[in-house]
């Protein structure tokens, strides 16, 4: 049987399988909702995470009026505010369902409703992108396969769950998007993935390392073919080269149309997007003359070098990454500490097996697509080659740190899929080798993340992960019981640790010094030495920020520069402040202090 078989039309026994396949597609989306996470996310605001508490936040404010180039969130290190890097684009359909909900159902239930069901809505959106890819390549029954691969891909469906509202799922919709239509090539295939790998990179830069692999693989396409690639090679570049200025000008403020910026599409990434459709459109005005690879070779590596020299010269604080500024305290005592900072051998070393459900399936997925890329079936090499293009830099990335698994996870159901379709395939043929059809079965199932569940939870019975539990104290405190509360007190400026700054934003009228966001150094120092430190650090910075309110999460305190913090021994009582006053709270997940 063919690798690309597709479902039988006449027989009933084929339409019966179809059937299943698709009831099991069902029920797999379906019980990636449970109606409990549902519920507590529709009345109590429950986000996975402090991005979407962040981003619920940005998109409320401007439903409530704030300017559209005004994405200074103001209530965070007060009275200037903090600019936020994250895209307009994103907010606006976030705050135009909250337009349209809250007059029916309030504000409250109509920003429960949009953290809800925002994420399932993207997902139809990602599973309609990825089966269609993969039907045109390799045929109806891999494309429903490569949907079920993606149910049970942790790595996919961490981002489409429940009060999800952060950005990497529009940016795994974007880079997928950008890999099929680069898979069908032409030159509408091209514009088309150029403008895709541009919306990437204005609703953030992670997608950066796959959109320049992407812009990679159609340079090397018309190197070593010639005229038949050109069309997807200029497609692209027109693509990316048009789409992005506009993106950037759609949603930056004029003034800030020359400020460089190393975390967002700004100028010296628009010198590289908008160079690269200079670059298509002068290989192909060169392209009758240069006949061999090697002329080819020659004209691209002299447009990239002018590329990259350009950008070395005259952006070169974007050259030791996206945080310049950064002090050694914060990245040390913050950045570092963060798990999408925190590397595989890292994982391994805190006995954080959770790990094991994400990482070995994206290994095995680049490593398939790129062995089918060189050795698969001639009419199937272009899809695996991009898969494997595309894939390589979240594998690469995603061993020192653990967000570059991010946008690639949403790859790995492009060769999931169709693996396991021609697994199915094998299983049918009594000629193919038993060897073969056993091999190719296992590693279909193995790029199944659920598959890895059981070593990961066996792991995990042997020796109990300290950082998980750390995790679980950290997701409390910040939860509407523990946070709630605090909206009764007088509107005031509040000294909290980082990870509970967004949730304090979301919940409360207050202001906050600190939240985990690199563009806020003054903020995230406040709290590493103000509540890390002794009594004079912490006096020191609730006068230099105007602190009212000192809060501290009891089961999690923040850790201590030298030694026992003053705050962590003030919250378990052994030392008094006669400048803070304690206040009365519901529940027993914070204490709080007034500040005299």
């Amino acid at each position: 049987m063919a690798a690309t078989a597709s479902f039988p039309a006449a027989p009933p026994a084929g339409l019966h399988a179809r059937k299943l396949l698709w009831l099991l597609v069902l029920f797999c989306v379906v019980t990636l909702y449970p109606p409990g996470d549902v519920i507590e996310t529709i009345r109590h605001l429950r986000v996975p995470d402090t991005d979407d508490a962040m981003r619920l936040v940005e998109a409320r404010d401007l439903a409530a009026g704030q300017g559209w180039y005004d994405n200074v969130q103001y209530r965070f290190l007060p009275p200037d505010g903090v600019p936020s890097h994250w895209s307009r684009l994103l907010d606006a359909p976030l705050a135009c369902l909250l337009l349209v909900l809250t007059p029916w159902v309030g504000s409250g239930l109509a920003e429960g409703l949009v953290a809800a069901f925002w994420p399932p809505l993207l997902l139809a959106v990602y599973a309609t992108a990825l089966f269609s890819g993969v039907r045109t390549s390799f045929g109806p029954r891999a494309a429903v396969l490569a949907v079920l691969a993606a149910t049970q891909t942790f790595g996919v469906t961490v981002q489409f769950a429940a009060g999800r509202v952060d950005h990497h799922d529009v940016q795994m919709i974007a880079i997928l998007g950008m890999a099929t239509a680069l898979i069908r090539g032409g030159a509408r295939a091209g514009v088309a993935a150029g403008a895709l790998a541009a919306f990437s990179l204005a609703i953030g830069l992670e997608g950066l390392p796959s959109v320049a692999l992407g812009a990679l693989f159609v340079v090397g396409d018309w190197v070593f073919r010639g005229r038949p690639a050109l069309p997807c090679f200029l497609g692209f570049g027109l693509g990316l080269g048009l789409a992005a200025p506009l993106l950037f000008g759609a949603q930056t403020a004029p003034h800030l149309w020359t400020a460089t910026a190393c975390d967002a599409l700004s100028p010296p990434w628009l010198w590289l997007a908008c160079g690269g459709g200079a670059a298509a459109l002068v290989c192909a005005g060169l392209d009758r003359r240069l006949g061999s690879i090697g002329a080819r070779i020659a004209v691209v590596a002299a447009i990239g070098a002018v590329l990259v020299g350009g950008f070395a010269l005259l952006f070169p604080i974007c050259l030791v990454g996206p945080f310049p500024g950064m002090t050694l305290l914060v990245r040390d005592r913050w950045l570092l500490m963060v798990n999408e900072m925190t590397s595989v051998p890292k994982f391994v070393a805190r006995r954080q097996w959770e790990m094991l459900v994400y990482y070995p399936v994206l290994a095995l997925a680049a490593f398939a697509a790129s062995w089918a890329a060189f050795r698969g079936a001639p009419e199937h090499r272009r899809a695996y080659g991009v898969a494997a293009v595309l894939l390589w830099p979240g594998l690469v990335i995603g061993w020192f740190q653990f967000r570059g698994i991010y946008v690639a996870s949403g790859l790995i159901p492009l060769v999931a899929g169709p693996v396991l379709d021609r697994a199915l395939a094998l299983a049918g043929d009594r000629a193919a080798a038993p060897r073969r059809r056993a091999g190719l079965a296992a590693l279909g199932i193995a790029m199944i993340s659920t598959a890895w569940m059981a070593p990961a939870a066996l792991a995990g019975l042997f020796e109990e992960s300290g950082a998980a539990a750390a995790s679980a104290e950290a997701f409390a405190c910040q939860a509407d019981g523990a946070v709630k509360p605090l909206a009764a007190l007088p509107a005031g400026t509040v000294l909290a640790p980082v990870v509970m700054g967004p949730s304090i934003l979301m919940r409360t009228p207050h202001a906050v010094v600190a939240a985990p966001y690199h563009r806020a150094i003054p903020g995230l120092t406040a709290a590493i030495e103000g509540l890390g430190g002794s009594e004079a650090d912490l006096r020191r910075h609730v006068a230099a920020h105007g602190v009212r309110y000192v809060v501290v999460c009891r089961a999690r305190p923040s850790p201590g520069l030298d030694g026992p913090a003053f705050a962590t021994r003030l919250a378990r009582g052994e030392v008094q402040a006669d400048w803070l006053e304690p206040l009365p709270l519901d529940g027993d997940v914070l204490k709080v202090w007034r500040v005299r």
